[in-house]
């Protein structure tokens, strides 16, 4: 994946906010809500979702710039303390002791060398999964997706563990997905409706074969762990979808109906005359799948001034202040 300040087009020096800030700003212009006729529209937002997933978090963040973990999040092979020449595993004639692991109709075989200053020393992490894996990258992403791969164990049947984005609407309403795996298969997957971030599908004989003749032997699972993306709209909390709703300020003054975004399109809403900001309304059964029906949907009304100055509005505002001031922070203290 590219560099993830590339990805969000911010500074390495950026601060939270600004990132925050373009994540939010590319988020609404790469959804693949709105880019339906683009095929690449999903890849390329998950490629920004994966990207906020180290940069948005400050802990990751730290680890990326420091060059501990790569852009996927995956930490970096720093090689083997103890090998190569000099090393504490050096033998008594100088060289160490490797072992190396290859996949065939067999399953896995482990061969042992040995190999001295002239071996070149230890073969790179890439190496050994290229020959793990039958020169199959070792992470490859989904359509619309990110996937990262590797072995639990390089014994019989192993087990294949995966991560897999999914959007917030694909998380609420279920969907199938493409993954490849690192023989280079491509299964579909079923995620299930009401997953969470952190939750885990199998999918079973999936895995890595078991040892012993081709067509015996039990092969392993994919163990997929689901993230959910942020979304540009919603935020979950719980079973619950919290949103922030502008109302305009005469909206607000006099009431009205307003149209109010769900997971499954469009519900209208009135306003009572004389709401305020931060005032909440509770559209209930609007929200994220739970284990009896769905949560509710939580509008915060946000009241917003016209994009422009106006001059009128100005006018009247300073008459009110003048002849009609109020002080709505009377009981703060």
């Amino acid at each position: 994946m590219r560099d993830p300040y590339q990805v969000l087009g911010v500074d390495r020096k950026a601060s939270a906010a600004d990132i925050k800030s373009a994540y939010r700003r590319l988020a609404k212009k790469l959804h693949p809500d709105a880019n339906k006729n683009d095929p690449k529209a999903a890849t390329r937002f998950a490629e920004l979702n994966a990207a906020h997933e180290i940069v948005g978090d400050e802990d990751k963040r730290k680890a990326f710039d420091r060059g501990e973990i790569d852009a996927e999040g995956k930490p970096k092979f720093q090689g083997f303390e103890g090998f190569g020449a000099g090393g504490p595993g050096r033998g008594a004639a100088g060289d160490s002791h490797f072992e190396s692991f290859h996949f065939g109709p067999e399953g896995y075989t482990r061969s042992a060398r040995r190999g001295g200053a002239g071996a070149g020393g230890f073969g790179s992490f890439e190496d050994i999964l290229r020959d793990a894996f039958g020169g199959a990258a070792a992470g490859r992403g989904g359509r619309g997706g990110r996937a990262q791969f590797e072995s639990e164990d390089f014994g019989a049947g192993a087990d294949v563990q995966a991560e897999m984005t999914v959007t917030l609407p694909e998380a609420a309403k279920g969907a199938t997905r493409r993954l490849r795996l690192p023989t280079g298969k491509e299964i579909d997957v079923k995620i299930p409706a009401g997953i969470t971030s952190g939750q885990h599908v199998r999918v079973r004989g999936q895995g890595m074969p078991g040892q012993g003749s081709p067509g015996q032997g039990k092969a392993g699972d994919v163990l997929i762990t689901v993230s959910v993306a942020p979304h540009h709209l919603f935020t979950l909390d719980g079973a619950d979808l919290k949103l922030d709703l502008p109302i305009t300020l005469y909206e607000a003054a006099l009431g009205g109906k307003v149209r109010v975004p769900t997971l499954d399109g469009h519900v209208e809403l009135t306003i009572p005359p004389w709401t305020s900001g931060g005032r909440i309304f509770r559209l209930r059964g609007k929200g994220f799948p739970a284990k009896s029906g769905h949560g509710d949907l939580l509008a915060t009304i946000q009241v917003a001034l016209p994009d422009k100055s106006d001059a009128e509005l100005e006018a009247l505002m300073k008459k009110w202040r003048t002849e009609k001031s109020y002080d709505p922070r009377k009981d703060m203290g």
